[in-house]
């Protein structure tokens, strides 16, 4: 992670759960991290927490729904580090519900944050890379076990299906930088079921077992782990579960 210390990191959803152990470990690890959620009190907390660590939390509010909201955040980035070298694209939401007769209101919000948020996020990064000629960011983002199958049994078709959708933008922007002959990476990470409090507020059916479910650290690491591969190496797809080892699954690739 040493070729990182001192650069700008963003991280959405960073207020909680897998959000907010991304942000601590990047902190550490010294990069300059912009933690954004729509309540930025805990971040608050947690920016007085990491002071004494190698690098900085700058929390920034943001309502991920909203595009305004995320062009704002970006100008704000812009004028205060100079622009974002690295995104993880984690904020999500997520309704138990099927694609027969689930709402089309909550799915349209549903990919509102888990979809268009994290494509706007992307794009807007690799454009504060060109501008500043940087050839070396990396687009992380966030999936879900649920957007490599589809669990029969389990009420998540429609946060399965903009997951899916994730995923396969995440591969499509790999293949266009590919194109282009760039050293900016892509990376998604599809956790299995994390203890989080999301999780818990919505386990009323007893689908996840905390005590045998990842960590928020555990996906944390696995972002230290992608980004510490070196800068010809691609890791496209990291699928982590609860193993021996966290990080069971990975794809590697090399940049042009």
């Amino acid at each position: 992670m040493d070729r990182w210390a001192g650069r700008v990191a963003l991280v959405t959803g960073a207020s909680k759960g897998i959000g907010a152990a991304i942000a601590r470990a990047l902190v550490k690890n010294g990069m300059v991290v912009v933690g954004c959620a729509r309540h930025v009190e805990d971040m608050q907390i947690a920016k007085e927490n990491l002071a004494s660590e190698k690098g900085r939390l700058i929390p920034m509010k943001c309502d991920l729904s909203k595009t305004e909201e995320i062009e704002s955040m970006f100008q704000e980035i812009k004028e205060q580090l100079g622009g974002a070298d690295v995104c993880v694209n984690n904020a999500g939401i997520s309704f138990f519900q099927d694609c027969k007769s689930g709402s089309v209101t909550d799915t349209k919000a549903l990919y509102d944050v888990n979809f268009f948020a994290a494509m706007t996020v992307s794009q807007l990064t690799i454009r504060s890379l060109q501008e500043r000629n940087m050839d070396d960011g990396h687009i992380i983002n966030i999936g879900s076990a649920c957007g490599m199958v589809i669990h029969t049994d389990y009420p998540c078709h429609t946060y399965s299906t903009a997951k899916f959708a994730l995923g396969a933008f995440t591969e499509s922007l790999r293949h266009e930088l590919r194109k282009e002959k760039t050293k900016i990476r892509t990376t998604i990470i599809n956790p299995g079921w994390v203890n989080t409090p999301l999780v818990n507020v919505k386990n009323t059916e007893n689908v996840f077992e905390p005590g045998k479910s990842l960590q928020p650290d555990d996906v944390a690491s696995a972002v230290t782990y992608v980004l510490e591969a070196p800068p010809n190496v691609n890791i496209g797809y990291c699928r982590i579960s609860m193993l021996a080892e966290s990080i069971k699954t990975v794809t590697f690739t090399c940049l042009p």
